[in-house]
C-alpha cells in the first residue's frame, strides 16, 4: 500500500504517497498526477496497482501542495485554475515530484509520468518541457490545450481519450497536429462510448452525464499503459 510521503517545490511542502515494488533492485519511477480531486483513492489505487503488478516505483503526486484536497468541484476549479493558467508554475510543481522520485535509492533513474484529467494535462507538461529523466508519458482522459507547444519531445507518449468527452473534445485536433509538428512519438486512442472520467469508479455521471466511469474503458486503458511502459522500458 502506498505510504505518506512528503517532497519540496521550493518552499512548499507535497504531501503525496510512495508504492514501493517488490524486491530491493532498482526500477523506473512513475509519477502519478491526479486529478481535481487532489490526491486520494483514485490517485493512490493507481499508484498501489503500478508498483504491485507493473514492478515499478509510484509516487502520488501532489501537484495542489500541502496535500490539499478540495471539499467540492468548484473548490477543485479554484485550486487548478491557477496552474493552468501558469504552465510554467505547474511544469515546476511537476518537475519536483519527479525530482523526489529520482533521488529515491529504488529508482534506476529513468521517470515516467501519468495523469488523470488534470493529472493528464500535468503529465503531458513534463512532455512538452522534455524534463530532465522523463521517457515515458501517459494521459488519461486529459485536457490536451498547449499555451506552450514545445517544438521537439524526445519522451513517448500514449493518450487514452474517450471519443464522447464533451470536455476535451475541441482540443483534440489541435492537439494532434502539435504532435505532427514536434514530430513527437505519440500514440493516441479514442475509445468510443466513453467519456470525461472514465478510470474513476466514484464518477458516476450525476455532476454531468459527461463525467462517468467506464470499466471497459478503465480496463483497456490501463493495458494499454502497460504495454506502453513494456516497450519504454524493456
Amino acid at each position: 500500500m502506498a505510504q505518506p510521503f512528503d517532497y519540496p517545490d521550493a518552499d512548499v511542502t507535497c504531501r503525496g504517497a510512495l508504492a514501493l515494488p517488490g524486491g530491493e533492485g532498482r526500477v523506473p519511477g512513475v509519477a502519478v498526477f491526479h486529478d481535481i480531486g487532489g490526491v486520494g483513492a483514485h490517485t493512490m489505487k493507481w499508484a498501489d496497482r503500478i508498483a504491485a503488478e507493473l514492478g515499478y516505483l509510484a509516487l502520488a503526486a501532489d501537484v495542489y501542495g500541502e496535500g490539499k484536497v478540495p471539499a467540492d468541484f468548484g473548490e477543485g476549479r479554484q485550486l487548478l485554475g491557477p496552474y493552468l493558467a501558469d504552465r510554467p508554475r505547474l511544469r515546476a510543481r511537476a518537475e519536483a515530484a519527479l525530482g523526489a522520485l529520482h533521488a529515491h535509492p529504488r529508482c534506476d533513474g529513468r521517470l515516467a509520468a501519468i495523469g488523470f484529467c488534470f493529472g493528464g494535462t500535468t503529465a503531458l507538461e513534463l512532455a512538452r518541457a522534455n524534463a530532465d529523466g522523463i521517457v515515458a508519458v501517459v494521459s488519461f482522459h486529459g485536457g490536451l490545450s498547449a499555451p506552450l507547444p514545445a517544438s521537439t519531445m524526445s519522451a513517448r507518449i500514449l493518450v487514452c481519450h474517450g471519443a464522447e468527452d464533451p470536455l476535451v473534445a475541441p482540443e483534440l485536433s489541435g492537439f494532434l497536429k502539435e504532435m505532427a509538428d514536434a514530430r513527437a512519438d505519440c500514440q493516441t486512442i479514442a475509445y468510443t462510448g466513453a467519456v470525461h472520467s472514465f478510470t474513476n469508479e466514484q464518477a458516476d455521471g450525476s455532476q454531468m452525464p459527461g463525467i462517468k466511469y467506464d470499466e471497459r474503458t478503465a480496463r483497456r486503458s490501463w493495458r494499454a499503459m502497460a504495454a506502453h511502459f513494456a516497450e519504454v522500458f524493456g
